[in-house]
């Protein structure tokens, strides 16, 4: 629960811009459609005006009184009566506009409104009589309202479509943000997991040195420690410089080399005897006969062996112990870290090797587990978990053996440190052979 609450800030920012985003397609789109919109509106009107004033003109000027066009109705004034066309309204002609162009002969063109109707009137002389042409505006207006809603209704349609195609877009848009996001808290759990342990076993060996200086102030009695705190330096350097290169690494394609699984094994063991001794626990590394080699990088091999070792560390109180086992078969190299701790249920096994866990022998996040996971799937390997509450737990890693001329395999992650490994190695896990060791 903890880590989701410290995700939601940036959960919030992505959802906040991707509401941005969407808002700000769909009111593009809608004051485009808008625009459109009323651009259509106006030309259609113009054009019903226009072609309104034009069919009432040649009406006025030369349509018979008894037989007018459609919706048209025409009036002449001849001493001071009135002449109209069959079916005109009562409530017409225009009786002051007719008068006024009587008296003074100027075309006149007007929308009146008339007894609740509109109509379009124009008045003028046919030779010497006043007449009026008069066009009902009923269908024109009643096909503008149409035109207006349908223009309002296809705005709706627009609005809601850009808001679909707007989320769309900004799903699209936010997803290599999210993905960013994503990746910087992988990094940043990924470090503060690594860097833990180095750190842990340096200051364990360093107080250690300082307690033997003041006790005893020989410097050669102090020179394994100082060198076993040089060597795990280098390995915390190695550690930084992977983590760093990570994601050119996931997608950079480099042949693994041959690593001794049980050499690796005892310089973590070995590493871990400082902090193992001041909790009271015991590690005892256990080696099969023949050779351990397995294809793959020391340094990313190293920090899973130093990952199973820390987290039953974790999870042992003091007095316990903790086996190391490596053996190997006709084709593959088996570890196994098993200690007398806390226990875990083994329904929890997948759960425990996934990230933001917290299941019990996880001691947090088990991001180390899910580290774990991923060098195995990134090397051809596999890992088992198994234990019960109460009982221990047990963490089996198993590797393909390298053959005599191994083809190289082509990682996911992890840059081989193999030269460098070399040049680190503890004198102690050189010289180490098969048999057993207790630290």
């Amino acid at each position: 629960m903890t880590a989701r609450r410290s995700f939601d800030p940036e959960r919030r920012l992505l959802i906040r811009t991707r509401r941005r985003i969407t808002a700000q397609v769909a009111a593009v789109f809608s004051l485009a459609i808008a625009l459109l919109g009323t651009l259509v509106y106006c030309v259609v009107v113009d054009e019903q005006d226009a072609t309104a004033r034009r069919d009432l003109a040649v009406a006025a000027m030369s349509a018979p009184m008894d037989h007018p066009p459609p919706c048209i109705w025409l009036f002449e004034l001849r001493a001071d009566t009135v002449r109209s066309s069959p079916g005109a309204p009562e409530s017409l002609p225009v009786r002051e506009t007719l008068d006024r162009v009587a008296a003074d002969g100027r075309t006149r063109v007007e929308v009146e409104e008339v007894g609740g109707h509109t109509y379009l009137v124009r008045t003028q002389r046919r030779g010497d009589v006043p007449l009026q042409a008069v066009m009902d505006l009923y269908y024109p207006v009643t096909e503008r309202q149409r035109l207006l809603r349908t223009l309002c209704g296809a705005e709706v349609a627009a609005l809601l479509a850009a808001l679909l195609i707007g989320q769309v877009l900004a799903r699209r848009a936010i997803a290599p943000l999210g993905e960013a996001l994503d990746r910087q808290r992988r990094f940043t759990a990924d470090v503060s997991h690594e860097l833990r342990s180095p750190l842990t076993r340096l200051h364990v060996r360093a107080q250690l040195a300082a307690r033997r200086l003041r006790r005893e102030p020989d410097p050669l009695l102090v020179v394994g420690d100082v060198d076993r705190l040089v060597t795990g330096i280098g390995q915390l350097g190695e550690v930084i410089e992977d983590l760093l290169l990570s994601t050119q690494l996931r997608r950079r394609r480099r042949p693994f080399g041959p690593a001794d699984l049980a050499a690796l094994a005892e310089e973590s063991a070995d590493a871990e005897a400082a902090r193992a001794g001041q909790r009271g626990v015991t590690i005892d590394l256990r080696r099969g006969p023949g050779d351990h080699v397995v294809c793959g990088a020391p340094s990313a091999l190293r920090r899973v062996i130093s990952a199973l070792l820390d987290n039953a560390l974790r999870h042992t109180s003091a007095g316990g112990h903790i086996w190391v086992t490596v053996c190997s078969g006709p084709e593959t190299v088996q570890l196994s870290v098993r200690d007398d701790g806390v226990g875990l249920d083994p329904h929890d096994g997948e759960r425990l090797l996934a990230r933001d866990v917290g299941a019990p022998h996880s001691g947090g996040l088990g991001i180390g587990l899910a580290l774990v996971s991923e060098v195995m799937d990134a090397h051809g390997g596999t890992i088992d978990v198994d234990g019960r509450p109460g009982a221990g737990a047990t963490f089996t890693i198993c590797l393909p053996r390298a053959g005599p001329d191994p083809a190289p395999r082509l990682p996911r992650i992890f840059l081989p440190q193999q030269a460098r490994s070399e040049r680190n190695r503890t004198p102690e896990a050189t010289a180490s052979g098969p048999g057993d060791a207790s630290l």
